[in-house]
């Protein structure tokens, strides 16, 4: 099984990258929450960054996988910050409303920077 996520963890912040440039397929939208769930396990209050720089289309199901990424953050006193949206993918956050949800950044140096 090949992994979905690059995941690396600098001075307390969680960086996760994703390696695929489609997250649409059931399995595929599955793993990511399985490994997203294993990079926050045992952390007492993740602050953690999801750079879409590499992704190209995201499906519904995946947007339901971070919202429940960022509950679970949020219930322990976490933060979720997203980085690198692409324009198109952006719009299907504004159209849904995700945009009120989640704290956006440009840039995971932005998210960075808002994290610490």
């Amino acid at each position: 099984m090949t992994k979905m996520l690059q995941v690396d963890e600098v001075g307390g912040v969680i960086e996760v990258g994703f390696l695929e440039k489609n997250i649409l397929d059931e399995s595929n939208i599955q793993q990511v929450g399985e490994e997203l769930n294993a990079a926050v396990e045992g952390k007492p209050t993740p602050q953690l960054i999801l750079d879409f720089g590499n992704v190209e289309h995201l499906s519904s199901a995946a947007l339901g996988i971070l919202i429940t990424m960022n509950n679970r953050v949020k219930d322990v006193g976490g933060k979720m910050c997203l980085a690198n949206i692409r324009p198109q993918i952006f719009e299907i956050f504004k159209i849904t409303k995700l945009d009120r949800i989640f704290t956006v950044h440009e840039t995971a140096k932005a998210a960075r920077e808002d994290l610490n």
